[in-house]
């Protein structure tokens, strides 16, 4: 195996980015960007803490973020798993880097910057579902934000209508693989309802 060990090698190997590369940053939410942003309701939310990083899917049914002023961003933190790996993280080091996908574009917006957990009742308030209301929200402050080249949702066809998943193991079986004797079949079978039950929420809220 040979490894590229120092920065001189790796620049060498790839040379000079391109001038659109190094314009596209800015340093904080222009107007254009924000087109982008509120355009968007699917993100990677990347985090780092003392255990190692973590990366989390993050969607909602209009903006998946709340863009306050060019500089910052509010993020509801609505019902998931309940392992906090995202927040434990930004508790532990704010550091968060954040992907922004559009639907049926194969072009993604970057931000990169820090990020606190709020439970302020205010900011929890403008976020209501129904009834229901996230736990926390995520609130952003922007160091750096620019475009993404499209190659590689290009080469992956993201957004080809054809369906990749017949024939993967289903949640179901992954976590019976994991744990001997677990009702895979049943979490199977019960899941979408639970899902769509709890969206933004516990029924109970």
């Amino acid at each position: 195996m040979t490894w590229i060990t120092d920065l001189a090698a790796l620049e060498d190997r790839y040379g000079t980015p391109a001038d659109a590369s190094l314009i596209k940053v800015a340093d904080h939410i222009t107007d254009e960007y924000a087109a982008w942003i509120t355009a968007s309701r699917l993100c990677i939310l990347s985090t780092v803490g003392p255990d190692g990083t973590d990366g989390s899917p993050r969607g909602d049914d209009g903006p998946v973020v709340r863009i306050v002023d060019p500089g910052t961003l509010w993020m509801p933190d609505w019902r998931g798993n309940n392992r906090c790996d995202s927040l434990r993280n930004i508790v532990a080091d704010g550091r968060v880097s954040l992907m922004f996908m559009v639907r049926g574009t194969n072009n993604v917006i970057r931000v990169n910057g820090t990020a606190r957990l709020s439970v302020d009742a205010g900011i929890i308030a403008a976020f209501e579902q129904g009834g229901h209301h996230p736990r926390s929200v995520i609130v952003i402050t922007v160091a750096e934000v620019y475009s993404q080249c499209a190659r590689a949702l290009m080469r992956a066809g993201v957004w080809d209508t054809a369906d990749d998943s017949p024939g993967l193991p289903t949640m179901g079986d992954i976590l019976r693989a994991q744990k001997a004797g677990f009702d895979g079949k049943t979490y199977d079978a019960q899941w979408a309802a639970r899902a769509r039950d709890t969206m933004w929420g516990d029924p109970k809220e």
